[in-house]
């Protein structure tokens, strides 16, 4: 009886893994080859609508100026593009930068105290001058073409939002790899999920969303991006990837840092996501409702199941080979991950460190993250990830 017990505890977190990484994107890949996806290149029939840029910042003075130069540099007409920099009572030189940049038509607003990056776009909304707002971060340079690939991606009235393609880049110095491709993976599923009808979740590197939309209220401490897909769906619209809409997204060159924006980042969606609970009903959002099951919970429940996977695991070992054997693995893994953990910032991490170390980071950061939501996190202030300077190409 314990036996079997402990198999099945052994046996969920496999078949969880198998699910949500391989037979759901299968699954959407076989739905989206039956559908025809309208195609927004046909333009807008009054012609190109006017966008704001909204860039949050605080204390970016060693990035703002870059993610202005590179909003001033789309291939998108000036008279209809409204640059708005959000300075969250920034206390460097973020300001005075955005400042030098007026005459070029830059707009600053300064909040009169930190409130965090969705107090500061929720304050920015009587200031939007556009029907489209794009919304990125200033750590973030988008590629030339990328604003206007996003705005005729939403000629098609049934876009509420259009994502943009998160393009990993390394620094300068040291990276974990595997960041890289774990985005590259994530990327190639947005766009199954867009042909199957539609993304669950915008990227918050730089996303465009109608007026309409980013006008409804977010609370301060809920993921703004995330909202965004879910408020459309709510409202009968659709969120897409647009896979040539690119961003240039550096990676982190600590895994510390990396570990400590996912637990972040995971806690403020899993906050949405409770906030939007009514989305995950079958009966009412169909496939929405699935897809969000697949891509977001599943994902999430992962980790705990695989805890006690482990307790299964130690359980079989003394009576099973092949349990033991997979305990020790484990626990190879996790000294090498540890390795990891402790790699000196700026070099690069040979392979098989950057694999483990990157895929037990990213699974005890979600364990953290709904510890913290479980117990009600308070830091709901927002706090940038500080990335090293990229620059974007043509």
């Amino acid at each position: 009886m314990i036996s079997s017990v402990a198999l099945g505890l052994v046996l969920v977190p496999v078949a969880l893994a198998i699910y949500a990484y391989i037979v759901y994107p299968v699954i959407v890949a076989l739905v989206g080859r039956r559908r025809r996806i309208p195609e927004g290149d046909a333009g807008w029939p009054a012609g190109l609508p006017i966008v704001s840029v909204v860039i949050p910042a605080y204390n970016e003075e060693t990035q703002i100026r870059g993610a202005i130069e590179a909003i001033l540099s789309q291939d998108y007409p000036a008279d209809r593009l409204q640059i708005l920099i959000l300075s969250d009572a920034s206390i460097d030189r973020t300001d005075s930068i955005v400042a030098s940049f007026a005459s070029r038509g830059v707009e600053l607003l300064r909040m009169p105290k930190r409130g965090g990056k969705t107090a500061a776009e929720n304050a920015s909304c009587p200031l939007l001058r556009g029907s489209i707002i794009v919304n990125t971060d200033a750590s973030i340079r988008l590629y030339p073409a990328t604003v206007r690939k996003l705005v005729l991606a939403m000629a098609d009235p049934e876009v509420g939002v259009a994502s943009g393609r998160d393009v990993s880049v390394p620094p300068s110095e040291g990276s974990n790899a595997t960041e890289g491709g774990y985005v590259g993976y994530e990327m190639r599923l947005r766009a199954l999920e867009t042909r199957a009808g539609g993304i669950v979740g915008a990227s918050g590197s730089g996303y465009a969303i109608r007026k309409s939309l980013h006008l409804i209220p977010v609370r301060d401490d809920l993921s703004r991006d995330f909202s965004a897909a879910l408020t459309a769906r709510r409202h009968g619209l659709r969120a897409v990837s647009v896979d040539d809409a690119l961003c240039a997204v550096p990676r982190t060159g600590s895994l510390r840092r990396e570990y400590k924006r996912k637990v972040r980042t995971i806690c403020r969606g899993m906050e949405t996501l409770a906030t939007n609970r009514s989305l995950l009903d079958p009966i009412v959002y169909g496939w929405f409702a699935w897809k969000l099951l697949s891509h977001k919970v599943c994902r999430w429940l992962l980790p705990p199941a695989a805890v006690l996977g482990v307790v299964g695991l130690v359980i079989l070992a003394p009576h099973h080979v092949w349990a033991a054997a997979i305990v020790a693995a484990a626990a190879m893994v996790l000294l090498v991950a540890l390795i990891g953990w402790f790699w000196p910032e700026g070099r690069d991490m040979p392979g098989p460190i950057s694999v483990a170390a990157f895929g037990v980071a990213a699974n005890v950061a979600v364990l953290h993250a709904g510890w913290r939501f479980a117990r009600g996190h308070e830091d709901h202030i927002w706090e940038p990830t500080r990335r090293a300077a990229v620059a974007a190409h043509g």
